[in-house]
């Protein structure tokens, strides 16, 4: 998924003294010296906290160009179609279990939600949520610029659209719009959220997750949290720059919650364990490294955590939100 607009300018390498493409201010690091710990991509970051709204980026963010031909090399569709992972996974997202799974662990990609009316899905990737969605009840389509993602989601038989999020123009309005992990890759957050909010009837709403940067696990695991996903996460939010970041595009928070995926910790274990810079992460991708990591976080480490979703420091952010009338 590669959503960038043009809103902000790109920030050169050599400024120390950073500015917040938020609000302008001036940022400082409070990590640095982070790659890529999953594909390997190239490059060393940092991440940089403005003095005054509060927000993280990652630093430097690479130029629009690099970075769509980063995605392009690395991200691809996420799997190879033919691999053993990516068939383990179909398998157990398509089976009962999956659902009993969600109930037991949290949903951070909103595949329980059931209902009704036109959705759509941004970032849709290979139309995995689509199959759910649709099974949910609801008429969905799939925007997603990877052209490769995008064509293997088609052949399940959904509609899926390349166009950029802001030359999008749909027949007819969606009452749903979800940003399942989506909203830390943009370009300009703000941006992106006022595109969606274009899209919504009145009455309608966007689901958005998204990394929780005031998570406790974000501590926990400090350089190895998996969260950190640079360079392709530009921004890192916590529950109070979410909620301004959503003010400022227009929206009312109609819930706010946190919860920590068992994945989410098994891979971060797995980065601390394997990260190497320039190299792909293979446990990271071992389906059972992964499986007895995921299994043994959720039946041992976390249900000792569940105080963590009522103090908003689980790892991940849970939003719904409408536009703001008036």
């Amino acid at each position: 998924m590669n959503f960038s607009t043009n809103r902000f300018p790109a920030p050169t390498r050599t400024d120390d003294a950073a500015s917040c493409l938020m609000c302008g201010q001036t940022c400082r690091p409070v990590l640095e010296g982070l790659f890529d710990d999953r594909f390997g991509a190239p490059g060393t970051f940092a991440i940089r906290r403005c003095c005054h709204c509060g927000l993280e980026q990652t630093w430097p963010r690479p130029p629009e160009g690099e970075l769509k031909g980063l995605y392009e090399r690395f991200y691809n569709a996420g799997v190879k179609p033919d691999s053993a992972y990516r068939g383990l996974r179909e398998r157990l997202f398509a089976s009962g279990l999956y659902r009993l799974w969600l109930s037991w662990d949290g949903d951070m990609g909103f595949h329980g939600r059931r209902g009704t009316g036109r959705l759509l899905d941004v970032g849709c990737n290979e139309g995995r949520g689509l199959s759910l969605y649709a099974g949910n009840g609801f008429q969905v389509e799939g925007l997603e610029l990877n052209e490769s993602a995008a064509a293997l989601a088609r052949g399940r038989g959904f509609r899926v659209h390349t166009s950029p999020l802001g030359q999008f123009r749909p027949q007819e309005l969606f009452d749903v719009v979800v940003l399942a992990n989506v909203l830390e890759h943009a370009w300009d957050p703000v941006q992106m959220l006022a595109e969606v909010r274009r899209l919504l009837r009145p009455e309608g709403e966007v689901w958005l997750s998204c990394p929780n940067a005031a998570s406790l696990w974000r501590r926990v695991f400090g350089r190895a949290w998996v969260n950190w996903h640079v360079p392709f996460h530009l921004w890192h939010f916590s529950p109070a720059t979410l909620q301004t970041v959503l003010t400022r595009a227009g929206y009312e928070i109609t819930t706010l919650d946190t919860f920590t995926p068992a994945l989410w910790m098994a891979q971060s274990l797995c980065v601390s364990l394997a990260a190497r810079q320039g190299r792909t992460n293979r446990v990271m991708r071992s389906a059972p490294m992964a499986a007895g990591l995921t299994l043994t976080a959720r039946a041992l480490v976390l249900p000792w955590f569940r105080h963590l979703n009522r103090n908003l420091t689980g790892d991940c952010l849970i939003a719904t939100a409408r536009g703001r009338k008036g």
